[in-house]
């Protein structure tokens, strides 16, 4: 194999940030997008100049046309359809949440290794050079014991049909958006908490519209966060130690933006301004999935770190639910 030829699973909106990045990836070529529907998939792969289209989705998984394919369903889909893509010998890159229970995330694991099929979570900000400095300068010390890290994730819904207000599908605005924010504390901390806290409140859709949650570390480090739907879009994270503060403007979104913003608040001195190489904010996850299925590299995005993703998000919905803390 000298390229992965990628499917899409659906015609999904969240597919149109992949598109880009599949295109001109010299590993990856994108050549077939699957729809319920053969007339909505002819129109979506004429619009967007991909060479083949299915009219269901095991159809595309078993032609053999593709090696790999990114899943965009609603979340309640993920497990479900991951499994059956590595039955039929399809290496799988699937939308976060990677699934809303753990025994979906172990049922997809378990496929991976029967079938021997690379899977990963698309994260793609941890893919991005910005996370990855950050990521750096905890471990080396820059920044000294790690206090606190807090984050906000927030945008306004206007419409009151979007599926992301549908309780059947595993939404909401923790596994919407709020798993950003929970992941990152994840990476920085260097792994899930001890116990969580929680609070959200639910709308008339069903699914928490605003939701904040504490997490707590070993050696007293704690993280939290708020997320939502209610309001117009605004996201950051602080990364706060002993020695300094690490703030982040766009950490989960348009990372090649102008507008994006790193800088170091030190003890002494001035603050810095950090710089970041420019990067297509998805072409990363779609790199790693290439390099894994091309050379047999580990995902940067272990099972292991997808696993404590959901196990935290499960534990403080359910905190947020009894009204106390959860120990995970």
């Amino acid at each position: 194999m000298k390229k992965v030829r990628w499917g899409l699973l659906s015609t999904a909106n969240i597919n149109r940030r992949l598109i880009q990045p599949l295109k001109s990836s010299s590993r990856g070529q994108l050549v077939a997008v699957a729809s319920r529907a053969k007339e909505v998939a002819a129109a979506y792969a004429a619009q967007w100049e991909i060479p083949f289209s299915f009219g269901s989705y095991t159809e595309m998984l078993e032609s053999g046309s593709i090696d790999a394919v990114y899943i965009g369903l609603p979340n309640h889909l993920h497990a479900e359809w991951s499994i059956r893509a590595m039955q039929a010998g399809v290496h799988v890159l699937c939308e976060k949440p990677f699934a809303i229970s753990l025994g979906e995330v172990d049922a997809v694991r378990a496929a991976s290794r029967r079938y021997d099929r690379v899977i990963a979570e698309a994260f793609m900000y941890r893919h991005h050079p910005q996370t990855k400095i950050a990521g750096e300068w905890v471990r080396n010390g820059r920044l000294g014991d790690i206090c606190v890290v807090q984050s906000s994730f927030h945008f306004k819904i206007n419409e009151r049909d979007d599926i992301r207000l549908v309780p059947e599908y595993g939404r909401g605005s923790l596994w919407d958006v709020g798993v950003y924010p929970l992941s990152f504390a994840q990476f920085i901390m260097g792994g899930p908490p001890r116990w969580v806290a929680s609070s959200q409140w639910i709308g008339a859709s069903g699914v928490d519209e605003t939701f904040a949650g504490l997490m707590h570390y070993e050696g007293n480090r704690l993280a939290h966060f708020d997320c939502g739907f209610r309001s117009l879009v605004y996201t950051f994270t602080d990364i706060i130690g002993t020695k300094g503060r690490l703030t982040i403007n766009r950490p989960f979104i348009g990372q090649q933006d102008k507008e994006r913003r790193m800088t170091f608040y030190p003890e002494e001195g001035e603050p810095e301004e950090i710089l970041v190489p420019d990067q297509e904010l998805y072409s990363g996850e779609v790199e790693d999935m290439n390099a894994a299925i091309l050379d047999g590299s580990a995902p940067y995005l272990s099972l292991d770190e997808t696993r404590d993703h959901v196990r935290t998000a499960l534990a403080l919905y359910e905190s947020a639910r009894q009204g106390q803390i959860v120990f995970l």
